[in-house]
């Protein structure tokens, strides 16, 4: 458990990047783990195919706001295509525990200690399931 809450985690928990509303957004979908109570909404700013700003409001376990603000900080500026490729990275590592060959997780590398916890798989993926929903929706599928 210490390695789960981590500095990291608990830096992301307690002072989360990007987390407010976005004036001028071009969406915001919400999101919600029953089990757990978490309720996450992602505002997005796009501008074509590219992510130019995205926040988070909500409330949760420090394991689900703190992959919120991770996120937000690893998808601002990437392409759609950029963002689905770190969705499947992300559930590939939260899977399996350990990052995908050749990859730099930076800060999600804090969250490797999930992958023991199956229970919480759901609140560090809330966030970036919730972004998959996001991007159907921004490319009308």
């Amino acid at each position: 458990m210490p390695e789960l809450y981590s500095e990291i985690l608990l830096d992301h928990y307690h002072l989360p990047r990007n987390k407010g509303e976005l004036p001028g957004e071009t969406l915001s979908v919400e999101g919600a783990n029953p089990l757990c109570g978490d309720e996450i909404t992602l505002h997005l700013k796009f501008e074509g195919d590219v992510l130019l700003n995205v926040t988070f409001t909500g409330k949760g376990c420090a394991i689900s706001l703190a992959s919120s603000s991770m996120l937000t900080e690893i998808l601002m500026g990437k392409t759609i295509t950029e963002i689905q490729e770190w969705i499947e990275r992300f559930k590939e590592f939260i899977r399996e525990g350990k990052a995908p060959d050749g990859v730099d997780l930076g800060d999600l590398a804090a969250l490797a200690g999930i992958a023991k916890l199956p229970v919480r798989v759901k609140c560090a993926t809330l966030p970036w399931s919730t972004m998959k929903e996001a991007i159907s929706r921004y490319k009308g599928t």
